[in-house]
C-alpha cells in the first residue's frame, strides 16, 4: 500500500469501495476522485442521494490532507458545510479537492463536485482535525 496514496487500495475505504468511488489523482493538498451515478444510489425522488455528494467531498478532502500528514499522524472530519446547486440523476461526478489551509492541529479544504460536462453541482468547505495515530494506529 503506498502511504501517499492508500485510497484505491482494496479494503482501505469500504465505504468508498461500497458506492463505487474511485481517486485519480492524489498529490500533496490536491486530490480528485470519481463516482458514476447508479440507480442504487438514487433518493426516492430519483436524483443522486445528497448523502453520496457529501461523502465524495469528505473523501477528496481526506485525500488531498492525507500526503500532508507526518509520518504517525492521522486526521479526522470535525465538520462540513455543503451547498447543492443542482439535482443529479445519471452521468459521472468528478470531485476537486483543494487544502486552503493546513496547520498544526487544524486543516481547512475545500471541494467542488461537478459532472463530467463540468457543470457544478456542489461545492463545500470542510475543517479537519490533525492528530498523532496511537498505539493501535488510529
Amino acid at each position: 500500500m503506498d502511504r501517499l496514496n492508500p485510497h484505491n487500495t482494496p479494503g482501505f475505504h469500504p465505504f468508498g469501495e461500497l458506492i463505487g468511488l474511485t481517486f485519480t489523482r492524489v498529490e500533496p493538498g490536491f486530490s480528485q476522485c470519481r463516482l458514476r451515478v447508479e440507480d442504487r444510489l438514487l433518493n426516492p425522488h430519483h436524483s443522486l442521494h445528497g448523502g453520496v455528494m457529501y461523502s465524495m467531498a469528505d473523501t477528496g478532502m481526506g485525500g488531498a490532507l492525507y500526503p500532508l500528514l507526518e509520518t504517525g499522524e492521522t486526521c479526522y472530519t470535525v465538520e462540513i458545510k455543503i451547498a447543492y446547486f443542482r439535482a443529479v440523476r445519471s452521468g459521472d461526478l468528478v470531485c476537486d479537492s483543494r487544502v486552503v489551509h493546513k496547520g498544526r492541529t487544524v486543516a481547512a479544504i475545500e471541494s467542488e463536485v461537478r459532472l463530467d460536462d463540468d457543470t457544478l453541482v456542489a461545492k463545500a468547505l470542510g475543517t479537519f482535525s490533525v492528530v498523532s495515530k496511537d498505539k493501535n494506529g488510529r
